[in-house]
């Protein structure tokens, strides 16, 4: 049986707005959207390896997986896809945050890096939460480990925001590019979040996903 997985963004959670919708859509179609918390057991001690290992947990057994990934839950489904190609049925990847570490390396103040890199620790705006929150330089450190722009065998719909100013649009371009026809981008005129137009973005996603969804019953003649 097809499992489907969405795998909320950086400082984000469950509840998210775009996560919550499209697990509606999904329960009206008779599937079970799994949404894991990716802040626990603890977001100060947040890495990439470890988000890996709890999508690790929830794929045990059998069948193939869709997953759905926003920003860092994005860049995480495609890492877990890349590595899994045997597992995997297709990937929705909401504005990837590709190029993790150097790219967030690049963005923070020299100053704000040298103090994380020196005390170990720097509090971000958990959104979530609706406060700071402490994050280990571990995270950082990690994400440099893990490839730039992995890359899944499997087909990929990638939606990206025009207007982003968290994850540039070229990302996105450069990914489907190295996909070699096995990724399609759509590209809006939106923001980073791409909750402007919900029931617009799910007819977007909707035939990605459709040969994996459950065939509606035929009418009684």
């Amino acid at each position: 049986m097809t499992r489907f997985v969405w795998l909320h963004g950086f400082a984000s959670s469950p509840q998210s707005s775009k996560g919550q919708f499209v697990r509606a859509r999904l329960e009206e179609r008779g599937v079970h959207l799994v949404i894991p918390d990716l802040n626990e057991p603890s977001f100060f001690e947040l890495t990439v390896t470890r988000m890996l290992g709890q999508l690790d947990v929830i794929a045990q057994g059998e069948g193939p997986m869709v997953l759905f990934g926003s920003s860092l839950g994005g860049f995480l489904a495609a890492a877990w896809a890349a590595l899994h190609p045997e597992r995997m049925a297709t990937l929705v990847l909401l504005a990837p945050a590709f190029d993790l570490g150097p790219r967030w390396s690049a963005r923070m103040p020299p100053a704000d890096l040298a103090r994380w890199r020196s005390e170990g620790r720097f509090a971000f705006d958990h959104w979530a939460r609706g406060k700071k929150e402490d994050l280990s330089i571990g995270f950082l450190d990690d994400a440099m480990k893990h490839a730039s722009f992995p890359l899944p065998r499997c087909p990929t719909l990638v939606i990206q925001g025009l207007l982003d100013d968290t994850v540039e649009p070229r990302l996105a371009r450069e990914f489907t590019d190295r996909m070699q026809g096995r990724a399609r981008l759509v590209e809006l005129r939106q923001g980073h979040e791409l909750n402007a137009d919900l029931p617009g973005l799910w007819a977007l996603i909707e035939p990605q996903i459709a040969p994996f969804l459950p065939q509606a019953p035929r009418p009684t003649p």
